[in-house]
């Protein structure tokens, strides 16, 4: 370890305060030279360079995975000091985590335990790793999301298949390089007889880029890897014959066709379909419920979250169908829905795919380190699946020639030691009688050397060699293994000096890690495949409901509603607007701010109280009422609301009508709010400055409409003078108002109630107030004392609609 750096301003005694240390003087008495300038830089520059630094440090140091091994550098060192250091073998005992993140922490990755005790935990859950790295004995967490035990409390210890990544490290097949503090060193990647990365996966975030590998079958990818180091220029596609797709370690349906697959790994990204397995079982007694058992769920989700998002579904009701949720799962998935007897399950898990996370999208980002010229340093790169394979094949055929070279080597020394000895074994008596007179080891390795022309190494080991050795049988034993050494020395020359047995040499290992590692695919891939789409109304039960609307915006929905004035409403409140409809049916809310909020009538609460306020079903602004509603049932319309038709120039019917304050107006078409809305609701109105819808009217298409402002005059225009908008707009002018007025308001009937200031009630036919769009009305109302405010609506009428659902079905 270098010498711990002295503080440039050590600590007084008292109080702790920091003292200036006086400068030393050199011998001669002169003051020391004065520090090296400080160079003249950039800011921006410096800034850059750093951030350089750090962006690549970053990259290839902490997230991104090496292709050869499918190792983050953390991985890697967790590994390598287990078995080296530690020496947890498989077959060995287990040792407390902490020793293990301890271990790694302080010799080879000076970052926080809790990054080194999370990379470690990951290699052992079975969940996350398609093949676990580590055995973990103790709490490694669940798919549930609980977080591991404290490292204090858990052990580990290396599985078999890791030793396939570490096991030929002591055969020089790799290069090292010394750690961070140079005491000692580290394998800059390791040996892997597999390929790890697509095996096993990975995910990560660099700077400016990230990687996101789903796991794979060892099989498949074995099974790839043996075809391709037979050809080496196999297209993707065929690959795809031996590697199906990605093979989750939580199984699940992959849903994609041939095509998308073959995309996804030619380009090396891409997004997948992943959703849970489900079956169906029947309860024994013929009245019971129906229950569908959820078999499998997405790679990735947490399973409390999947039986949360089920039980919130539950719970508003939004499929009636459903009735429970149990989780019953142990070491298998098992999450168990009770439905309703002679329930559709297909339309059940339709839903639930769309509105839960039992159905995801899996981003493929095949980016890893590829390595360079120089053996210390990979970069950054997206692969294809070819190329990854690719690439690990090269490396596994320079990793299996450097472990034959290195074979061989300790062949060549253990035969010239054997050569040496079976030389001495000819001449015993002359060997015995030199090293009796020699005055000690040295002299007779000496004499040794000059009398039978022998090695230092061949020396050592003649001197070395124990009595009984010298036995006539033991003497045929050393000859026995020189004869096998020469001969297995010839055969390694024979395969390091053809490529094609070395090549048959990796193709026999992988088959070899097949044989032993290989299992059966987890996720089924599916491709395109025909199943019912959900709709909403497939699990509204279809029933006639009335909905009910007050000026202080609370709404409910009830089921018989025989007189709308008796309704329970708050004090001072009183009804807007009452409607009926089919459950399944919608119901249209137009706001004074231009927007229309549209929902199905099963979807407001029911209530035989007051309702529930109209904000907590929609996202309306401050200042923003409701001051019309409008059911979109075809019996209330009076015909069917049919999809805007492809390719119209002009709306089309049924048209309603808006009008505001300044006097504007315009009819739109309803048929563009035909489907339920957002919460944030549909424009239909652009307004100005000061200006505010005053209603929306559902009017005859040969009627009038009578306008009142506040000084009294009124205006009866005919309906079909009013410009018909394409989408949201202003309108145009229907009654002109002089500065300072506005319109109080509009009706449809044949005659007009105002009410002024002082609180009289007025009354005019809308015979009298027939004009022109754009005038400015008659003085029908006497308003120079007492201005008119309102005008009074029509009580609200009890909705009545045609045959009803049940009877139609």
């Amino acid at each position: 370890m270098p010498p711990a750096q002295q503080v440039p301003f050590p600590l007084d005694g008292e109080g702790g305060q920091k003292r200036p240390r006086r400068a030393p003087k050199t011998p001669g008495g002169s003051e020391p030279p004065p520090p090296p300038p400080v160079p003249d830089t950039s800011l921006a520059e410096e800034a850059q360079r750093k951030y350089l630094n750090y962006a690549l440090s970053v990259i290839t140091s902490r997230a991104l995975p090496d292709v050869r091994d499918g190792l983050k550098p953390v991985q890697r060192r967790i590994l390598y000091a287990m078995q080296h250091d530690l020496h947890l073998a498989p077959d060995g005992r287990f040792r407390k985590s902490a020793a293990v993140v301890g271990d790694v922490m302080g010799k080879y990755h000076p970052h926080g335990d809790v990054a080194i005790y999370d990379a470690m935990v990951r290699l052992a859950q079975d969940f996350v790793m398609r093949a676990p790295l580590v055995a973990g004995h103790g709490n490694f967490g669940s798919i549930d999301g609980d977080a591991p035990a404290a490292m204090r409390y858990t052990e580990a210890k290396l599985r078999p298949l890791a030793m396939e990544l570490l096991g030929e490290l002591g055969k020089r097949t790799v290069e090292w390089r010394p750690n961070y503090d140079g005491t000692r060193s580290e394998p800059v990647i390791l040996p892997a007889r597999f390929p790890n990365l697509l095996v096993n996966g990975s995910q990560g975030i660099a700077v400016g880029m990230a990687t996101s590998i789903p796991p794979h079958n060892l099989m498949e990818v074995l099974d790839a890897c043996i075809e391709l180091s037979n050809q080496r220029d196999l297209p993707v596609s065929r690959l795809l014959k031996k590697i199906k797709g990605p093979d989750f370690p939580t199984g699940g349906q992959l849903h994609a066709t041939k095509e998308e697959l073959e995309a996804v790994y030619t380009t090396g990204q891409g997004s997948l379909k992943l959703r849970g397995e489900w079956k169906q079982e029947e309860d024994d007694s013929k009245r019971g419920p129906s229950f569908i058992v959820i078999t499998s769920i997405p790679y990735g989700v947490e399973r409390k979250a999947i039986v949360e998002k089920i039980a919130e579904v539950i719970i508003s009701k939004k499929l009636p169908p459903l009735l429970d949720v149990r989780d019953e799962s142990t070491d298998i998935v098992r999450i168990v829905l009770e439905t309703k007897r002679g329930t559709d399950p297909q339309l059940v898990m339709a839903y639930l795919y769309k509105h839960t996370p039992l159905a995801v999208h899996v981003p493929v980002n095949l980016t890893c380190l590829v390595p360079t010229d120089n053996p210390d340093v990979a970069a950054p790169k997206r692969l294809g699946l070819d190329e990854i394979l690719n690439q690990f094949l090269t490396f596994r055929y320079s990793t299996v020639t450097r472990r034959l070279e290195f074979d061989l080597g300790e062949l060549k020394a253990r035969i010239h030691v054997l050569e040496g000895l079976e030389i001495v074994f000819d001449a015993l008596d002359e060997v015995i009688a030199i090293i009796r007179k020699s005055e000690g080891k040295a002299d007779a390795a000496a004499k040794l050397i000059k009398r039978f022309n022998l090695s230092d190494e061949q020396t050592d080991a003649i001197l070395e060699l124990r009595l009984y050795r010298l036995a006539r049988l033991e003497i045929q034993v050393v000859r026995k293994e020189l004869g096998d050494k020469r001969k297995e020395a010839g055969r390694l020359e024979g395969v390091l000096k053809s490529d094609t047995k070395r090549w048959d040499i990796v193709r026999d290992e992988l088959a070899q890690m097949k044989e032993k590692y290989g299992d059966r695919r987890r996720t089924k891939v599916m491709g395109a495949v025909d199943e019912p789409e959900f709709q909403a109304e497939d699990f509204i039960v279809a029933e006639d409901a009335n909905v009910v609307l007050s000026s202080q915006g609370w709404v409910k929905r009830v089921r018989e509603l025989k007189d709308p004035s008796a309704t329970r409403l708050r004090e001072g409140d009183g009804v807007l607007a009452a409607v009926a409809g089919s459950t399944r049916s919608s119901v249209a809310f137009f706001s004074n701010l231009g927007a229309c909020y549209v929902c199905r009538i099963h979807d407001i609460p029911p209530s035989t109280g007051y309702g529930d306020p109209v904000q907590k079903l929609f996202k309306m602004a401050d200042g923003e009422r409701m001051v019309a509603m409008m059911s979109l049932d075809p019996r209330a319309l009076g015909e069917e609301l049919r999809a805007p038709t492809e390719g119209a120039v002009e709306p089309e019917p049924p048209f309603a009508l808006a009008l505001t304050r300044g006097g504007l107006g315009f009819r739109f078409s309803l048929r563009q709010h035909r489907e339920p809305s957002t919460r944030a609701g549909r424009k239909f109105a652009k307004l100005g400055e000061n200006d505010e819808v005053l209603a929306v009217l559902l009017p005859p298409s040969h009627g009038f409409v009578a306008l009142v402002a506040t000084n009294g005059f009124a205006l009866g225009v005919p309906v079909d003078e009013i410009g018909v908008l394409s989408g949201a707009g202003k309108g145009s002018t229907v009654m002109k108002l002089d500065e300072g007025e506005r319109v109080v308001g509009a009706s449809l009937d044949e005659h007009v109630e105002v009410e002024s200031e002082k609180g009289k009630i007025l009354r005019d036919s809308v015979e009298k107030m027939r004009g022109a769009r754009g005038e400015f009305g008659r003085q029908c109302f006497p308003a120079k004392k007492d201005r008119i405010v309102r005008v009074v609506p029509p009580p609200v009428a009890t909705p009545v609609l045609g045959k009803s659902t049940e009877e139609e079905s």
